[in-house]
This record gives C-alpha cells, sequence and structure tokens, in this order.
C-alpha cells in the first residue's frame, strides 16, 4: 500500500514538505505459486518507476554448454511383455532353438481341425505364435507352477481332452506335438463359442474386432485359452464382458506388431 503525499502549510510562510511513500507492500502470496502473465505490459510492473539499476560488475563468463549426451537406439529385447519365468517353474527335458519353435508352431497353426464339423475353421499362425510367445518366451523346456508344459503351456486335463475328443495320443513332452496341442485347444474353442454365439461363423480376423476389449471371437478365443472356456462364457453370458482383458490385449499386440516375425 502506499502512502499518500501530505502538504503541510505553517504560519505565513509557505513550507511544502514532500512525505515519500513506500515501494512494494507484501500480500502474504508467495512469488513462486503465482503465474507469469505474458501479456502485462510494462505498466503492469510493481514498481513506479524503473527499479534501480544495479552497479556495474563485471560481466561474468557465459557458462560452458554441456556436452550433449549421445543418443543410441535401444536395443530390442528378446521378450516385449519381459517374460519372466516363474520362481516355482523349471526347466525339463530338451530347449529347441527359436527358429525351431516356430517352424513347429506355424506348421501346427496350418493343420486343419475339426474337419467334419467346421470345414471353414482356420487358425492364423499370428494368433498360434503370439499365443505361444505370451505363454513361454517360445522356450519348449519349461513346466509352470501350475502344471502348464511347453511351448503353448498346455495343461495335462486339456491334453487329455484334446486327445480324448479328437481320438489322438498327443505328447505334451515333444515341442512339435506340444505346438499341435494349442493349437488344437484354440481351435475347439473357436468352434466352441463360434457354434454356440456366432451362428456357426468362425471368422478369427482381428478385423472382426474394434477393440483388443470388445467380445469378438477372436478375443473369447484368446481369453478362454488363458481363463478357461467356462470362466469366459461366464462373463460373457452376465454382462458382455472379458475376465482377463489384460491377457487378451497382450496377445493381440504382439500379433499386431508382428514381433515374432524377427524369428
Amino acid at each position: 500500500m502506499r502512502r499518500s503525499q501530505v502538504g503541510y502549510l505553517a504560519g505565513a510562510l509557505a513550507a511544502v514538505v514532500l512525505a515519500v511513500g513506500c515501494g512494494l507492500g507484501g500480500n502474504g502470496e508467495s512469488q513462486a505459486y503465482r503465474p507469469v502473465d505474458t501479456q502485462s505490459s510494462a505498466t503492469d510492473s510493481p514498481y513506479e518507476t524503473d527499479p534501480p539499476s544495479e552497479p556495474a560488475t563485471t560481466p561474468a563468463k557465459p557458462a560452458s554448454k554441456k556436452p550433449k549426451p549421445k543418443v543410441t537406439s535401444a536395443t530390442p529385447t528378446e521378450d516385449p511383455n519381459n517374460f519372466q519365468l516363474p520362481a516355482c517353474a523349471h526347466h525339463e527335458g530338451v530347449k529347441v532353438s527359436k527358429a525351431k519353435a516356430k517352424s513347429a508352431l506355424v506348421a501346427a497353426a496350418g493343420k486343419t481341425y475339426w474337419p467334419a464339423t467346421a470345414p471353414e475353421l482356420k487358425l492364423s499362425s499370428d494368433l498360434v505364435k503370439s499365443v505361444a510367445w505370451h505363454e513361454s518366451g517360445w522356450q519348449s523346456d519349461i513346466v509352470n507352477c501350475d502344471g502348464g508344459r511347453g511351448l503353448m503351456q498346455v495343461m495335462p486335463d486339456t491334453v487329455d481332452m484334446i486327445n480324448n475328443r479328437f481320438g489322438q495320443s498327443y505328447d505334451a513332452h515333444d515341442y512339435k506335438q506340444n505346438a499341435i496341442l494349442g493349437a488344437n485347444y484354440l481351435a475347439w474353442l473357436t468352434g466352441y463359442f463360434g457354434n454356440k454365439y456366432f451362428k456357426s461363423k468362425y471368422d478369427l480376423s482381428p478385423g472382426k474386432c474394434r477393440t483388443h476389449a470388445s467380445v469378438c471371437l477372436l478375443n473369447l478365443v484368446i481369453a478362454a485359452y488363458n481363463a478357461g472356456f467356462g470362466t469366459v462364457e461366464q462373463a460373457y453370458l452376465r454382462d458382455k464382458s472379458l475376465p482377463n482383458p489384460a491377457y487378451v490385449d497382450s496377445v493381440r499386440s504382439l500379433m499386431a506388431s508382428c514381433y515374432c516375425d524377427r524369428y
């Protein structure tokens, strides 16, 4: 606040005494938290006149420029999902190369499953490869804590169901047959949901899914591979949702990135 200039008259001889008011007063507001008004003009300065200039000093030497850090391209990691083997899991059997794993998965995807009841049912190699990558990182010798085994982390109950349902005797310990077991289960899930909820249509193309969280056939099949078809069916019937959207999103993202094709 500024004080007013007060004039005093003394007797017959007039003398004008000027009292100079003080400058800035505090308003209790921290400057560190006040926004800077870049549109203010020079007359908005808190000073009535220009502030006194600082006494002349020797110009300071300009600060030396720090060298710019060297930018290098990040080396892609082997697993975009940062696949980590659970502490309770272990390695058992023969570990094959990524090239052999990929070859087995592509071959498994190319097989015809349910030829009599679902002749139009075809699996894409991207789906099979991406599920396997998310499940095992294409490591053929992993035995997980829950009993999942190999490239596709097939469970013992799943092995029994597929072998009994299709009259086969696949061995989950063999990496090629492990890939077939996983692909056959994906085909079975496609037939199950396709027949029951999609009028016997088996289109697994990503273009049929608006998002990774929608309840299209592809997303239901991926979700059921992880959570079981019963759990997925309950969520679908309850409120048209997925019980494990994060899992579905990871597999779909792998399919879209074509990351597996580098091998």
